[in-house]
């Protein structure tokens, strides 16, 4: 459930929402219609449910995700959670203020590329902590190539 749900926010979601808008001649199929949708799924969408988790289900976080012992972990995995939950409505909100895609996607691309490391660096993995540590780059990835395309554009544009 965990891999599909990942694969499904990350991925197929924003491609569909893509795709649907682009044809539906709303806007043309550019980069900051994808990062709207990246932010939006990859970043809103995820973080925010991710978050909900964490902080109903921290146990679930903590042992089966990331491998820790119970105790401490459950209060730091709550408090990630409360991180988590703030980033992702924020991110989901930003659909209506598109002016804070651009600033959530920066904010998305450090966040994701640290875990994403966090987690490379951790030696003993196991399965869904390398869908997360594989999810966390692949995010971060899009999102800051995204943002360069959609600031190199505007620059472009403002003829700077």
């Amino acid at each position: 459930m965990y891999i599909a749900m990942v694969a499904s926010l990350m991925v197929v979601l924003p491609m569909a929402s893509i795709l649907i808008e682009s044809r539906l001649g709303c806007q043309p199929l550019s980069a900051a219609l994808a990062l709207r949708w990246f932010v939006f799924w990859g970043l809103g969408v995820r973080l925010l449910s991710a978050g909900l988790s964490q902080i109903f289900r921290p146990r679930y976080t903590a042992e089966v995700i990331l491998g820790l012992d119970l105790g401490p972990a459950l209060f730091l995995v709550r408090e990630l959670g409360f991180a988590n939950t703030a980033v992702g409505l924020i991110a989901v909100a930003s659909i209506l203020v598109r002016a804070w895609t651009l600033p959530l996607a920066l904010i998305g691309a450090v966040f994701y590329g640290l875990a994403g490391v966090n987690h490379l660096l951790h030696d003993d993995r196991n399965l869904l902590q390398n869908v997360a540590m594989v999810s966390d780059l692949f995010m971060a990835s899009v999102l800051t190539v995204l943002t360069l395309l959609v600031i190199a554009k505007t620059r472009a544009r403002l003829g700077s």
